[in-house]
């Protein structure tokens, strides 16, 4: 059986578990928090990774190569047959993935961790803002929450595009869903995690394609 070790509020993990779901793969999952151990990754990929996700598949271990890479979701294109990089789309889904991957979650993450308080556990509150700290720098966390408003105005900004592309189609390229959905998907359900967030009113057409593709699964063959 396939498992998923994640954080359930990581937009990448998001986006994998919600494509096996769409395949109507069996899966199980292994849920880390922020101050997890991470010595079960640490000996599956050989010492070579740490982040999630990671996809065992019994002795296979996958994970990801750089942070513009899809290794697990190729890996379960082609596994489970679901033509989620179709060649016609080649080179436009890795510009899209990108900014999805770098701009929206940039501007989300930021939106949700500022809420970290009300959906955070308290035993996982100190390392989490260790680590935002770290790398945000001190007071990161307050300096989201004061200027949310502003973030806001940006991520609307931001979502435009994908908003625009579902004009005439109910996926982003096309009439079915492609990695790129299941991408953007993720990066959204991290800024919707926990509840204290909502897409923006303005964006209907992405506000009903989110819904779809909270529930869409793969037609069986």
């Amino acid at each position: 059986m396939l498992e998923l070790i994640q954080i359930p509020y990581s937009p990448f993990c998001i986006a994998q578990r919600r494509l096996l779901e769409f395949a109507r793969a069996r899966f199980k999952v292994v849920n880390l928090s922020a101050s997890s151990d991470r010595s079960l990754i640490w000996r599956l990929t050989r010492q070579r990774y740490y982040a999630v996700p990671v996809l065992q598949d019994g002795k296979t271990v996958v994970f990801e190569t750089d942070e513009d890479s899809q290794v697990i979701a190729k890996y379960l294109d082609t596994k489970l047959g679901l033509g989620l990089f179709p060649r016609e789309w080649e080179g436009v889904q890795q510009v899209l993935w990108r900014f999805f991957e770098h701009e929206i979650e940039g501007v989300g993450f930021k939106l949700n961790n500022a809420h970290y308080r009300e959906w955070l556990p308290a035993r996982d509150r100190l390392p989490f803002i260790r680590y935002k700290e770290r790398k945000f720098g001190h007071g990161c966390l307050d300096r989201w929450l004061a200027g949310e408003e502003e973030l806001q105005t940006e991520l609307v900004r931001l979502l435009l595009p994908c908003e625009e592309m579902l004009l005439a189609r109910p996926f982003l390229l096309g009439e079915r869903p492609l990695f790129v959905d299941f991408d953007l998907y993720g990066m959204l359900g991290n800024y919707l995690y926990g509840g204290c967030q909502q897409l923006p009113a303005k964006h209907t057409l992405l506000r009903d394609w989110y819904a779809r593709m909270s529930t869409v699964k793969q037609k069986p063959a």
